[in-house]
């Protein structure tokens, strides 16, 4: 009997151990999604501050971010170009 009571004691112990390192990789799992989610609110409101920047200075000459300002408005333009020539190929 002692020997199927150290086999039981085993697969026990063995089996704590598994449960324990799922639950321990389902926290690590938990906390890098909340991790993305804060990475994701850093970025949308890096994006925002840098479009409510181009709003505010965009078309100032001495801006200290005038070229990629400049960039912006030549992408723009370049935008309403191709969209004015799908507009003349779908007969609008």
């Amino acid at each position: 009997m002692d020997f199927i009571e150290k086999i039981g004691d085993t697969i026990s112990a063995k089996g704590k151990e598994a449960a324990d390192k799922a639950k321990e990789l389902a926290e690590i799992a938990s906390l890098k999604s909340q991790i993305g989610t804060c990475e994701e609110i850093i970025k949308k409101n890096y994006m925002e501050i840098g479009r409510l920047y181009y709003e505010e200075y965009g078309n100032e000459q001495d801006a200290p971010f005038e070229k990629q300002c400049r960039y912006i408005r030549n992408a723009e333009t370049g935008i309403r170009e191709l969209q004015e020539k799908i507009k003349k190929l779908k007969g609008l």
